[in-house]
């Protein structure tokens, strides 16, 4: 056969397509659940998604209340990012990262935007991990230190240097040796129930003191790393004085500030990033999710201009094949664009004291809630035993072990009456798109309502 001779595909009859019970059974028997025991998952069939909605293989629609992953920000189907997408696609669909392109070029350019200002130079990735890991490099290739801080109650994506720098229990199964070396932990900031038994305001931010003490009695830190507000492990949102104060300790010791912003970015909090609320600038900014509205994987780790100098004439030691990969950037530029144009950061600010009111109705109506918290449209609602010890139902040794948890019964029943709702252990995460509607808050929030009665009836038991 010659170099250029062409093998036609044997002939075969068009399969049946596949019905939505086939689709979850060969999702059960060939694909990994993540992040639980495999036995007893049974995942709902998605088959489409438009504005706040996403619909089932039985054609049902859901109001998606948490974003998914609280990453689709900009709502589902959006025709602008989509339409970006299938441009990019037909021009461009790759190009090595040592390759200039467009897309690379005009990315660059609105993100000086819409980042704090002097943060100006880009690492594109493909997910938050590896932002992480890549913020991971540059602090100790800049610091020639080693040793990173990281928090408890914090998650900071999975793969192996950023799993280590995970505080919470998504990390022990990688342990010992997935703890990894130069990873140390200090308290997370969390005045509802402070793991140091410190009262706010008269401990003087004293989770920020215990990190300061923890840089002098370590030899070579090179950053602290902070979700300027906590994701996942519950929406924990910092007292106006700690960041400021976290910022002056970093400078003190010539310790780099990272903030991970994967979660917090792009308008979740009522600013385009957490920092922004407290006029605070990191060193590094790393996000992901809502750069694209999930609508393809990026990520992002961007420095500010002192980091970018020192690697002039410093060896940049990082890279991978798909770092800036064009059909993952012209959507991101799509979403800023969209963004801006639908004042949906403002959006989020608007809405946040609507949100916080019908939440904090929900406390008051309900023995089972310990404690409503949040910025924008970015909220957690605790289920405790006791409102007065604040513990919870569950922890996570029980989420570990296998134990069914009381967020997991409620958040299917609400599946059943049509709302998606991310629940964690001990709470649940209210994050819908930026486009919602009060009708849809309203109705989210009823259904929520309707179904933590089961928590109420477990109240002191």
């Amino acid at each position: 056969m010659s170099p250029i001779d062409v093998v036609e595909p044997q002939s075969s009859n068009k399969s049946e397509p596949l019905t939505s019970q086939q689709v979850v059974d060969l999702t059960r028997q060939h694909n990994y659940g993540t992040w639980r025991f495999q036995k007893g998952w049974n995942p709902m069939h998605i088959v489409d998604a438009e504005g706040c909605y996403i619909v089932d293989g039985s054609g049902k629609r859901y109001l998606d209340f948490s974003s998914q992953l609280m990453c689709s920000n900009l709502g589902h189907k959006n025709q602008a990012v989509v339409e970006a997408i299938a441009r990019q696609a037909q021009q461009l669909s790759y190009a090595m990262p040592g390759y200039a392109t467009t897309a690379r070029a005009e990315l660059s350019q609105i993100l000086l935007e819409v980042l704090p200002r002097g943060i100006n130079k880009f690492f594109f990735t493909t997910s938050g991990t590896e932002a992480n890991e890549a913020a991971f490099k540059i602090a100790r290739m800049y610091t020639g230190k080693s040793k990173i801080i990281a928090r408890y109650r914090s998650y900071h994506g999975s793969t192996a240097g950023s799993i280590a720098a995970t505080g919470d229990p998504r990390r022990w199964a990688m342990e010992p040796g997935g703890k990894g070396p130069g990873i140390l932990f200090a308290p997370e900031v969390h005045c509802y129930k402070c793991p140091i038994k410190h009262t706010y305001p008269g401990c003087g931010i004293a989770c920020a003191d215990y990190i300061e003490h923890m840089i002098r009695n370590e030899s070579d830190v090179a950053a602290v790393l902070v979700e300027p507000i906590v994701g996942t492990n519950g929406v924990i949102v910092p007292p106006e004085e700690y960041m400021p104060k976290l910022r002056r300790i970093c400078d003190e010791y010539g310790v780099l500030l990272i903030a991970d912003e994967v979660m917090t970015g792009w308008g979740r909090t009522g600013e385009w990033f957490a920092m922004n609320h407290w006029g605070v600038v990191p060193d590094i900014l790393v996000t992901a999710k809502g750069i694209t509205s999930a609508y393809v994987p990026l990520g992002l780790c961007a420095t500010s201009e002192k980091i970018a100098e020192f690697f002039q004439d410093h060896y940049f030691a990082h890279g991978h094949t798909y770092e800036a990969h064009p059909l993952t950037l012209a959507p991101a530029v799509a979403t800023i664009r969209e963004m801006q144009r639908l004042g949906l950061v403002e959006r989020a600010r608007e809405l946040a004291p609507y949100v916080e009111g019908k939440l904090r109705e929900l406390k008051a109506k309900h023995a089972s809630v310990g404690d409503v918290r949040g910025k924008g449209l970015f909220w957690a609602v605790d289920l405790v035993k006791d409102q007065t010890t604040k513990e919870p139902f569950n922890t996570y040794s029980d989420k570990v072990s296998g134990k069914p948890l009381l967020v997991d019964q409620i958040a299917a029943k609400i599946l059943a009456d049509g709302v998606t709702i991310q629940a964690w252990v001990s709470h649940f995460v209210i994050a819908p798109p930026l486009i919602v509607t009060k009708e849809q808050i309203d109705h989210g929030i009823s259904v929520l309502d309707k179904h933590l009665g089961l928590a109420d009836a477990a109240v002191g038991q």
